[in-house]
């Protein structure tokens, strides 16, 4: 499933929005300022965001910036700024797409799932003597082979395409375990971390990559 973000302060126009993107492969959640869209995001990956320029608490195009610093999901800008300086500048700072508003519903739809088909993660991975090939499941460490569960794959996937970025525990269980089961221990969270750990890092006890960032989830440090 994708998960999309909308930041629009129009509480109407947003959950118009909101109501009309939503389906069986695609969760939806609305905000209406940038301080919870920073709340959000720092639990919870998302696949795009559609954000507004115009906020209560500040500009869309200043939170755009603070997104590329972290390199962040796409972003389509859903703005009445129409003016082409407007939208040049929103593209420059790194935007992937720009909608005026008033805008179709139709239109947005086809323009987000476009980006959601484009947003395809790298399948490939390398750096500090770790190469990760997602898509032939081969992941090697200073040159040899590493072996990974199903589950230890799932998690690393998800830790390194969203490097920089810390995903919540609770995201991530719900993330890996998507088999339907009611109910998962939060336990074997723990125990994949450990193991992808204990094959991954040269010092378990002291991790370079995959770190806790404590009372909140795991993430996959950035190196440089």
């Amino acid at each position: 499933m994708n998960h999309l973000l909308i930041v629009e302060d129009d509480r109407a126009l947003g959950e118009g929005v909101r109501l009309a993107l939503q389906g069986p492969a695609l969760e939806v959640k609305l905000c209406h300022c940038l301080a919870d869209a920073r709340v959000l995001l720092e639990g919870q990956s998302f696949d795009l965001i559609v954000l507004d320029i115009n906020l209560p608490d500040g500009s869309g195009l200043t939170f755009l910036q603070q997104l590329r610093q972290d390199g962040g999901p796409p972003v389509i800008l859903l703005t009445a700024n129409d003016l082409e300086t407007d939208i040049v500048a929103g593209l420059e700072l790194g935007a992937d797409d720009y909608i005026t508003k008033p805008f179709s519903l139709a239109v947005l739809r086809a323009r987000v799932n476009a980006q959601l088909r484009k947003a395809v993660s790298p399948a490939r991975y390398a750096g500090e003597g770790l190469v990760f090939d997602f898509d032939r499941m081969e992941y090697f460490k200073n040159g040899a082979a590493v072996e990974l569960s199903k589950t230890e794959q799932k998690l690393l996937r998800l830790l390194v395409q969203n490097r920089g970025r810390t995903l919540s525990r609770a995201d991530l269980v719900d993330r890996i375990w998507t088999d339907g089961a009611d109910y998962v221990d939060e336990n074997a969270l723990s125990v994949a971390v450990k193991r992808l750990r204990d094959k991954l890092e040269d010092t378990p006890s002291k991790p370079r990559f995959l770190k806790t960032v404590y009372g909140v989830g795991y993430t996959w440090a950035v190196k440089g």
